[in-house]
This record gives structure tokens, sequence and C-alpha cells, in this order.
């Protein structure tokens, strides 16, 4: 059974969230603040967290820390913060996704279970999974090429490595300084107009339709995510 760690300071929110989680057959821990979350994530071990980023005793961003100090469980952060540096800050300190309060339940439990199925592909991907097949097109990591429609689809080096850290992270919704940092480097984190550019070439190479685009999504002033 699937384990979830809620973290939330308000209470008609973490009532809604247990009730809702228990309805759905998982099982549920609940923590008013960043000290007993991390206590609890140490003690319950959850296959993924819920966590608000406004907590009375530390920022949710610290939180995020220090549970990436020890495991890659994945976290969903529910914030009233709207601000992209603030949605940025969280994800560049290693949550997988963000859901902005007010949220609508249905939505919060769909990306839940997204974080949760994917979890695995994830580790598989980084630890020896290295043909990532989509109904388009199959990525081959090992021998770094792509196949659309049985021929290989030449892309450039900057092409590749940026299509090679999405694919390793299917799921996850990769930082825009994440990306620019692993792709051109550590000097780099703010030009954004490099993505835009590189994504629509390998949107065009890979989609089937280009501007309604299926395995390379945009988390506008966030970042990108790759589906499957």
């Amino acid at each position: 059974m699937t384990r979830v760690l809620v973290v939330d300071d308000e209470p008609q929110i973490v009532r809604a969230l247990v009730i809702n989680l228990k309805a759905r057959k998982y099982e549920v821990d609940a923590a008013p603040d960043g000290a007993t979350a991390l206590q609890l994530a140490a003690a319950r071990h959850p296959d993924v967290v819920v966590l608000d980023l406004g907590l009375p005793d530390m920022d949710g961003v610290e939180v995020i820390k220090g549970l990436r100090g020890w495991t890659r469980v994945p976290i969903l952060v529910l914030s009233a913060r709207h601000t992209s540096d603030e949605k940025v800050e969280a994800l560049d300190a290693g949550a997988d996704d963000y859901v902005t309060k007010p949220f609508g339940m249905d939505e919060l439990l769909a990306r839940l279970r997204a974080a949760v199925r994917r979890a695995e592909p994830v580790g598989a991907a980084e630890e020896g999974d290295v043909l990532i097949e989509t109904e388009g097109f199959a990525v081959d990591l090992a021998a770094k090429k792509v196949h659309r429609e049985g021929r290989d689809v030449r892309l450039t080096p900057t092409e590749w490595h940026l299509l090679e850290v999405l694919v390793r992270n299917t799921g996850r919704l990769v930082s825009q300084k994440q990306l620019l940092q692993e792709v051109w480097g550590p000097s780099y984190g703010t030009e954004t107009n490099y993505l835009r550019v590189y994504m629509a070439q390998l949107r065009r190479k890979l989609e089937t339709d280009p501007a309604h685009p299926r395995h390379f999504i945009t988390e506008p002033g966030m970042g990108y995510r790759f589906e499957r």
C-alpha cells in the first residue's frame, strides 16, 4: 500500500487530504511543521511527500533539502506562493512537481499518482534502462541515438544532451536552471531563450504535432517535463 506524508499547518487542508487519500486506499501520515515532517519521513519511509512551503518552523525548501540529503522520494509541493522564482527555488532544491493553492483535489490526486508511478522508471533509466520508447520514437541512451519510423533522427550534440537530461528524469519537472547548467554549463542559469530554441527543434524532429506536444511539455516559467 502506498504511504503518503502530508506536511501542512492548515488543519482543514490536512483533513481534506487525509479523507480523500484514505478513501483511495492510501496510508497517510501528517505533519504540521518541518521538523516533524523530517522525523516522520525517516521513521515511516513514505512513498510520496505532499509538502506546503509555508511552515511555522522552517521554510519548505529546507525540508526538501533535508529529504534530498538521503532519499529520492517524490515530493509534490503544495503552496500559495505564485511567483516563478519561488517555484523554481523549490524545484532546484529537489521537488518533483508543484501545485498552487487553491487547488482542485482531482488534479492534486492525479499528480500524486503520476509521481508515485514514475518514481521507479526514473531510477530504472538511471541504472540501466537504456531504451526509452514512446509511441512515436525510441531513445537509445547507450548508443546515443534516436529512432523514429524506422530511421535514425539526426540530433546536434546540444539537442542530444538536452533530450538525455529530460529522458533520464521521465515524468519529473526539470527546472530551467537545472537544464541550462547541465547542458550548457554551471555559468549558465538565466539564458531561457536557449531552451526555447532547442526545445522547439526537438519537438519539430520528434513530436507528431510540434504545436501541440505530447512528450516535451512546458511548465511556463518553471521548466520542462518529458512524458512517455
